[in-house]
């Protein structure tokens, strides 16, 4: 059975919000409350954010938080070119705002310019030498960057000024996996899901119990990955594959439909569903299911080779 490929914490740094208290101006503005809120969705930040530059009540570094909050709510709707320009005048507007600083780091991360992002992550801690986040995210480029002992380092000083940064743990852990170094990544993890679980957190741990053949804690993670969400394919598919490996065909089989009800364009999953039809005699379904997986993914050769198995033709 073809294992499917890991699922990796491609986080490209994490945003900050601004951390300072407003000036009395802004204290009683819900529009600012919204704007700085840690938990405001993106599309509700840049309404709330646009609002306070609009009303230009603001000024200096109040007025460079709403212009970086409102970067980050662009960055999150992906809307990368327009959160550089708000970053860009945040800086202009407070040269000393690390945190505008890491926030575009993070824009040239998700444009893979990796250099201007470590550029920025540079400056960031060169003004907050204490910045945690900053240093995670400098982490996060080495990575990108293929330097895992540079990231390694990185994470592991995020960690020293934050012991509480959740994501640092995710990444340092991540960084350890590609390593090879099983045991530290389970530690880093577990450390992650302790601290704020979330969905690749299990995956992520989960694949570290599948690697070092730990199949019944692997399949409890990925399980526990389709319950925080169960529209999320990935817990399924993953749990499926663990199912299938283990022979529960029956289990592996509705765990693989769960997944295709929720991302119908893996072809993974079809090949995988076909192998489990295969193994419970469904002819019919599994030679469907392989064509599918065909049709998505014409090179995936697990699929061919079931058709032939089945007598059928791609």
């Amino acid at each position: 059975m073809r294992h499917l490929p890991n699922l990796t914490v491609s986080l490209l740094g994490a945003a900050v919000m601004f951390a300072q208290p407003p000036a009395a101006s802004a204290e009683g503005d819900p529009n600012w409350q919204t704007c700085i809120g840690a938990a405001t969705a993106p599309n509700d930040r840049v309404t709330a954010c646009s609002a306070v530059i609009d009303a230009k009540a603001e000024a200096g570094k109040n007025l460079a938080a709403a212009y970086c909050n409102r970067g980050h709510g662009l960055t999150e709707k992906r809307d990368f070119d327009s959160a550089m320009s708000d970053l860009n005048e945040a800086i202009r507007l407070d040269s000393t705002y690390a945190c505008a600083y890491s926030n575009r780091g993070r824009v040239h991360a998700f444009k893979r310019d990796f250099v201007s992002a470590m550029a920025d992550y540079d400056e960031a801690i060169r003004i907050d030498p204490g910045f945690a986040l900053a240093y995670n995210n400098r982490g996060d480029a080495w990575f990108n960057k293929g330097d895992l002992d540079r990231a390694l380092a990185d994470f592991s000083t995020a960690i020293k000024y934050d012991p509480s940064l959740a994501i640092a743990y995710g990444n340092r852990g991540f960084a350890y996996y590609r390593k090879r170094d099983m045991a530290r990544a389970l530690a880093d993890y577990s450390t992650q899901i302790k601290l704020k679980p979330d969905v690749l957190a299990f995956i992520n741990r989960g694949n570290v119990y599948r690697d070092t053949e730990q199949f019944d804690r692997a399949a409890a993670d990925y399980g526990e990955a389709a319950r925080i969400a169960p529209t999320d394919a990935r817990g399924w598919r993953n749990r499926g594959m663990i199912r299938l490996y283990q022979g529960d065909n029956k289990g592996g089989l509705a765990d693989y439909d769960k997944a295709l009800q929720y991302d119908p364009a893996d072809a993974y999953s079809w090949n995988n569903r076909g192998q489990a039809r295969m193994r419970l005699g469904d002819v019919k379904g599994a030679i469907a299911d392989f064509r599918k997986a065909l049709e998505i993914n014409p090179s995936l050769r697990t699929a061919r080779d079931g058709l032939q198995r089945l007598g059928g033709a791609p």
